[in-house]
């Protein structure tokens, strides 16, 4: 439990004195979201406010109609007498924390975040505050990555290793913000690049806001796949074992996510190969943005949040669980199967 100028309950994190609620999982008047994945930005809000490279997403995710302000990172907002602003997360594309002030104390709601760097969601801002409310997805010390100029170069030589043996490079990723963030690293001089769906989809949002995608070909009906052998394909997890996956004759899978890296996930998810990249904070990024924040207290939700919040704790931190309905990088896994 939290009790000061934010509170939870059955709907949400709240701010009773702003009467307004940070992603809430139920329908609220006025809700703030960090970022447009699913677990973050529900339907049914009276009123939104979000980044405004989160609203296209939003919009075309929840429903155009939905009522939606457009928050500027830095910039103020007062609702009786709480400021409030949004901050880069480094999650996804418009990601942000939230920090609010009221009266001299200082609240910092992380949303998701992740510190290392990339092109597209730019850099993880680290706030000074009193209370600072933090993700754990992996929130265990086995956790750590590579930079991402390894990770790509792997995936890219896996991607040429293929292509010499005439097969398809078919690498699955969450489609909004980790599939922008693999299509950004790859080396196009080795080929082209194929998309499902759902993937093109967000790239053409992304594209519409001014972000520089590289050049995709949507895999639609009339596609000549004969024409593109070789190539690498980008899709979403859910496209694993289903009848769209067998239209390529000869191919190779790989998976992009901060769960491969433990050797019995790859094994369970049965791909040819696993790739570490995470868009959220590692061990070190976790402990570095709770030291950086400043904050006498801190609440630690989902993922390993109870072993991270003893691990606090006996470094002398005030930490404590926060229970919410966000999942983090399940979505990575749950959907859908590799060859089930």
């Amino acid at each position: 439990m939290i009790n000061g100028l934010l509170t939870i309950n059955d709907k949400g994190i709240y701010c009773q004195q702003a009467d307004v609620y940070i992603d809430p999982w139920k329908p609220v008047n006025k809700a703030i979201i960090t970022h447009a994945h699913s677990d973050h930005a529900r339907w049914g809000m009276k009123h939104y406010a979000a980044h405004p490279l989160s609203i296209p997403i939003m919009r075309s995710r929840i429903g155009k109609e939905i009522k939606v302000d457009s928050w500027n990172f830095g910039e103020i907002i007062s609702m009786d007498g709480v400021k409030i602003s949004l901050h880069p997360a480094g999650h996804i594309p418009g990601s942000a924390q939230v920090r609010l002030e009221y009266k001299g104390e200082i609240w910092v709601v992380s949303g998701d975040y992740k510190l290392e760097n990339d092109p597209l969601s730019g850099s993880f801002e680290s706030i000074k505050c009193h209370h600072f409310i933090t993700e754990s997805t992996f929130g265990l010390p086995v956790y750590k990555w590579k930079p991402d100029s390894e990770v790509f170069n792997e995936i890219n030589n896996w991607w040429k290793r293929n292509k010499e043996e005439g097969k398809f490079s078919i690498i699955y990723a969450y489609a909004l913000g980790k599939s922008q963030r693999v299509l950004s690293g790859l080396d196009t001089s080795i080929g082209p690049i194929l998309t499902h769906g759902a993937v093109e989809n967000v790239n053409k949002l992304y594209r519409e806001s001014g972000l520089k995608i590289p050049e995709t070909k949507y895999i639609s009906t009339e596609i000549d796949l004969k024409k593109y052998k070789g190539a690498i394909v980008m899709a979403p997890p859910s496209a694993a074992g289903s009848a769209w996956i067998k239209k390529f004759k000869a191919y190779s899978e790989g998976q992009t996510s901060g769960w491969m890296a433990l050797r019995g996930t790859k094994r369970r998810r049965n791909v040819d190969r696993g790739f570490v990249l995470s868009d959220h904070a590692d061990w070190n990024g976790l402990n570095q943005a709770v030291e950086s924040s400043g904050a006498e207290n801190i609440y630690v939700t989902h993922g390993y949040r109870t072993i991270f919040s003893k691990w606090l704790n006996e470094k002398g931190f005030k930490a404590r669980v926060l229970e919410t309905a966000f999942e983090g990088e399940l979505n990575d896994l749950e959907e859908g199967s590799v060859k089930a």
